[in-house]
C-alpha cells in the first residue's frame, strides 16, 4: 500500500515493443489518490496497451510502472486494483446478485460487500434480474460492480461508456466522480473527446506518445481551441 505522500501510480519512461513495433514510446506520468483521469486518444493510440501494462499483464520493454509502491503485476497488488474490461465480463445466465456474489466469493470477501456494491452501482432493485434481460447501461453497471468489490484504491476502466446513450453515460460518470471523491484513483479510457470535460485531468495519447497531461481547461488554453476535438487536432498538428 502506498504511503500518504506516495503516488498511487508512478509510470516512468515506459516503453512497450511488440514484433519490432514500438507501441508505447517512453510514457511518464504520476497519479494521486482521488484523481479522476481520462485516458483519451483514437483507436490504436496505445490506451489498451498502457492499461494492460498497469495491470501487469503486458510485458514492458523498458522503463517502469509502479502501483501503490509495487511493480505492476506483483503479488502485493492482488485485490488493490479494480478493472472493468470494455467487453462484458459477467455471466448472462445469472442474475445481477448471483454475478456479484460469485465474484465476491472468488475474491474471498465478506458477504456484506455484495449489498454495498449493488448500492454503489444503483442495481439493488435489479438484483434478481437475469443479466441477459438488462439494457447495455445496466450490464455495464454490473461489470463496474464486480470491479468495485473490495473497494480497490485504484480503478482502471476500459471504455466503460462506449455505445451507451447520453443519459447512461452521464450516470456512469457520476459514479466515477463519486468514487474519486471517496479517494480512489480512477482511470477511464475513451476515444470520445467530448468526455474530456468530465475528467479532472487528461492524458492524451496518439501513436504511443503522450501528447498532453493536464486539466481540461489547460488543454483548451494551450491549444487555443474552442472544443476538445479541435484541441486534439491542434496538438496533433503541433507535433508533426
Amino acid at each position: 500500500m502506498a504511503s500518504s505522500n506516495q503516488p498511487t501510480l508512478d509510470v516512468s519512461n515506459l516503453r512497450v515493443v511488440r514484433s519490432s513495433n514500438e507501441i508505447l514510446k517512453s510514457i511518464s506520468f504520476h497519479a494521486a489518490p482521488g484523481e479522476l483521469i481520462g485516458l483519451l486518444g483514437p483507436s490504436g493510440s496505445g490506451k489498451s496497451t498502457l492499461m494492460r501494462a498497469l495491470l501487469g499483464v503486458q510485458a514492458i520493454s523498458s522503463g517502469s510502472a509502479r502501483i501503490l509502491g509495487s511493480a505492476a503485476g506483483s503479488p502485493p497488488l492482488r485485490g488493490q486494483l479494480g478493472y472493468m474490461a470494455q467487453g462484458l465480463a459477467v455471466y448472462l445466465d445469472l442474475t445481477v446478485e448471483e454475478n456479484i456474489r460469485y465474484f465476491n466469493g472468488v475474491l474471498n470477501l465478506p458477504f456484506y460487500e455484495v449489498s454495498r456494491v449493488l448500492d454503489v452501482v444503483a442495481l439493488t432493485t435489479f438484483s434478481q434480474r437475469l443479466v441477459s434481460t438488462l439494457s447495455g447501461g445496466e450490464r455495464a453497471r454490473v461489470s463496474l460492480g464486480v470491479a468495485l468489490l473490495g473497494s480497490p484504491p485504484v480503478l482502471i476502466l476500459d471504455e466503460p461508456t462506449v455505445g451507451l446513450d447520453p443519459i447512461l453515460r452521464r450516470d456512469l460518470w457520476g459514479t466515477f466522480n463519486a468514487l474519486a471523491t471517496a479517494g480512489a484513483t480512477v482511470i477511464v479510457s475513451s476515444h470520445v473527446m467530448d468526455e474530456a470535460a468530465r475528467c479532472a485531468r487528461l492524458l492524451l495519447l496518439r501513436n504511443g506518445t503522450l501528447l498532453f497531461d493536464g486539466t481540461p481547461a489547460s488543454l483548451l488554453a494551450v491549444s487555443d481551441a474552442h472544443g476538445y476535438d479541435e484541441a486534439f487536432e491542434h496538438l496533433i498538428e503541433g507535433t508533426r
